[in-house]
């Protein structure tokens, strides 16, 4: 019988070989021996390594979501205030990987999104869900004037997103700050000003 907590160590340790390395350059056995674990280990706890891909985005997922209310949320902020919030938030924990790990979903989008429709498609939902929380606070902002754009808020916000992810990919070849940081200031100097 499986043991639960070595399901963890080979989701914990496994992601993080597969943030660092990509999801194409690893392995069964990458992941773990990353874990500690024994090849047949894995096995026992996934039927495949797209499974493993699906439940390690999963998770990401969660995570960076419980970030996404706390900061989208936040009452005692204004709704712009709380979008920058949030993108402070986010270019923080980019800090923390020194500019080079970027966001483990659109890392799987440059990777997986072809050859798994599985993977593809719950990168979709994220996407949906990502930007609906996007997209109610932008709205709020601008029914109290504080965004004076008045393109739909669920078009901004999925510029927002597109946007974002490709200054993370630049990010990752300067490995600095400097692609977010133009983000940042043309996003809230424009596009949602």
């Amino acid at each position: 019988m499986a043991r639960p907590n070595l399901k963890q160590q080979i989701l914990d340790k496994g992601a993080e070989f597969v943030f660092e390395n990509g999801f194409t350059a690893s392995g069964v056995s990458d992941i773990t021996q990353a874990a500690g674990v024994p090849k047949g280990s894995f096995y026992n706890h996934f039927q495949s390594k797209e499974a493993f891909g699906l439940e390690i985005l999963e998770r990401y997922f969660v995570s960076s979501s419980e970030k996404a209310a706390a900061s989208l949320e936040d009452k005692t902020l204004t709704p712009k205030g709380r979008l920058e919030a949030y993108l402070d938030l986010m270019m923080r924990d980019l800090e923390t990987q020194d500019w080079s790990h970027g966001c483990l979903i659109g890392n799987f989008i440059l990777e997986a999104s072809c050859t798994s429709e599985q993977i593809r498609l719950r990168l979709k939902s994220f996407f949906a869900d990502w930007s609906g929380r996007l997209a109610a606070c932008i709205a709020e902002a601008q029914q109290i004037g504080e965004i004076r754009n008045e393109t739909d808020a669920a078009t901004l916000a999925n510029f927002f997103i597109h946007a974002w992810e490709g200054a993370i990919l630049r990010m990752k070849v300067d490995r600095d700050r400097r692609a977010l940081d133009e983000y940042r200031a043309v996003l809230f100097a424009s596009v949602l000003a």
